[in-house]
């Protein structure tokens, strides 16, 4: 455990914490919130509901796994419309969580990482007509997965909100050792 939080830190995560998995929750709510499509990729990605598997079918494999690191990359923003600042954010993140990913399997042979929105590891995604091109390294975010990313974090120890000038990225990484 160990080797895995230091090769994150090293990756540049500003937050890089061992999750407690019995603290994972699959909520159906959640998922409704997915349902609402305010993201614009409902159901047009394996990565997301309904492609990713029902919220039982969501719970039940995270239960799968004995052990899990919360990670944050965390960024300077001017506000809340910010929007370019946000997205560099995001951008840094989506590249460290991939990153991790990648390095966490260098030492592991399953992990389940749960980011913060959609795969994006391709530019097309082949749901529904094929399966997914990257099984063994696909993402869906915690949403998908029915998590309430603020309460995950708290039932933790890990902050949520920083504050006025700041923008969080949370996702994490589900495995056995």
């Amino acid at each position: 455990m160990q080797a895995l939080l230091k090769t994150l830190e090293e990756i540049g995560f500003e937050t890089v914490k061992e999750l407690d998995v019995s603290t994972l929750k699959a909520l159906p709510e959640v998922r409704q919130m997915c349902e609402v499509n305010t993201c614009g990729v409902y159901n047009t990605r394996w990565s997301c509901p309904p492609g990713c598997g029902s919220i039982e079918e969501c719970d039940k494999i995270m239960h799968q796994y004995t052990h899990g690191i919360l990670v944050q990359t965390i960024g300077d923003i001017e506000d809340t419309l910010d929007w370019e600042g946000i997205m560099e954010v995001k951008e840094v993140h989506d590249k460290r969580f991939l990153q991790g990913t990648e390095r966490i399997k260098e030492h592991l042979d399953e992990v389940l990482p749960l980011g913060d929105g959609a795969c994006t590891r391709c530019q097309k995604c082949t749901y529904p007509d094929a399966p997914c091109r990257f099984p063994d390294l696909k993402s869906s975010s915690m949403e998908a997965f029915g998590l309430f990313v603020s309460d995950v974090c708290k039932k933790n120890g890990v902050g949520y909100n920083y504050g006025p000038g700041k923008m969080c990225y949370t996702g994490c990484y589900l495995f056995c050792i």
